[in-house]
């Protein structure tokens, strides 16, 4: 019998899972150093805090304060993280909350009582969401036009159902929440419902089919179509999940202040961006980090509070935010540059 020698092995298949590898331990390798840079960041604030004004600043009702601040503008960032890292934006996020905020408590809603100021809140903020999304993904329009769009239309119908005035909550158990008796172990309730929105966001992110997919929309849209992901769709569930946070910040912020107003949420855009963008997630798409949003989230707030306890003006505040920014996105342009 002839004996057919087998064809040699051919090894190129493993080349690519080696390089991928490789730069998965890469990117690993920057998420830390971005990580430790903002704890960092977070760390020199406190000090600087500590120094400026020790017995305020150090103060555990201080430290409650600047947490539960955080917490309404933290859940508004974690679903814009996932807008950005598809490559889109939300302009409309602080119009939104607003909207949500104002038509929660209103007095036909608040005979309703606490679930009825929740669900509205709630859906109200998905229903912006799904404009929001329907006119991205399949209305063909650029995101900046369309969230903008909902930025001026929010506003508007929010002064129109307020008459430019405040709307008391008159509900007690939302008023009970504010309250520092329902503090659990000393951790307000809002830090709580930001901590969870946090840890879902950052699963769904970084352990779903769902995160992947926002990922891949963000790195390449076509690839990603070619692949096999329904792109439009995608981004649609994407300003949902933008708009469902918007509401549960609008809650959380009902419960902060006690009332509704149209000027509820103003900047909270800007602010979500710049958190998103100095915690790593690229502006222009493809790469998002939940962690690094939230740090970039605390760093402001630990910044506002400090000048507020120095007296010191909002514009000096304004001009270190920017500071901030710009110094972020030049080293991600540098380090994009590297790899």
């Amino acid at each position: 019998m002839t004996q057919h020698a087998s064809p040699p092995r051919d090894n190129t298949d493993k080349v690519p899972s080696v390089a991928q590898a490789s730069s998965w331990r890469g990117l690993l390798a920057r998420a830390d150093v971005r990580t430790l840079s903002l704890l960092g960041v977070l760390a020199a604030l406190v000090l600087i805090g500590g120094i400026t004004k020790p017995d305020e600043f150090l103060d555990t009702r201080n430290l409650q304060l600047v947490l539960t601040q955080a917490s309404v503008i933290g859940v508004v960032t974690v679903g814009m993280t996932f807008v950005i890292t598809s490559g889109g934006i939300d302009l409309s996020v602080g119009a939104i909350v607003a909207l949500s905020s104002v038509w929660a408590t209103t007095v036909a809603t608040q005979e309703y009582g606490f679930a009825g100021i929740l669900f509205t809140a709630v859906l109200v903020g998905l229903g912006c969401g799904l404009v929001n999304g329907l006119l991205v993904a399949y209305g063909g329009m650029v995101p900046f036009i369309a969230t903008l769009a909902m930025l001026a239309s929010a506003r508007g119908l929010a002064l129109q159902i307020t008459d430019g005035k405040t709307q008391i909550v008159t509900v007690t158990g939302i008023l009970d929440l504010g309250e520092r008796d329902s503090y659990v172990l000393g951790v307000p309730p809002l830090v709580i419902v930001f901590a969870i929105v946090t840890i879902i966001g950052w699963l769904i992110l970084n352990r779903t089919t769902f995160g992947r997919r926002t990922v891949a929309v963000g790195g390449n849209a076509e690839a990603a179509r070619l692949a096999g992901i329904d792109v439009r769709r995608q981004r649609l569930y994407l300003y949902l999940l933008s708009g469902l946070c918007c509401g549960i910040a609008a809650f959380l912020l009902i419960i902060l202040s006690g009332s509704g107003q149209n000027t509820n949420g103003n900047l909270y855009e800007l602010d979500a961006i710049a958190a998103a963008i100095i915690g790593g997630t690229l502006l222009s798409g493809g790469r998002g980090t939940i962690t690094g949003s939230v740090l970039g989230v605390l760093i402001f707030t630990t910044i506002t509070n400090i000048f507020a306890l120095n007296n010191l003006q909002s514009d000096v505040q304004q001009i270190a935010k920017g500071a901030i920014i710009v110094a972020a996105v030049l080293v991600q342009r540098r380090t994009a540059s590297t790899t």
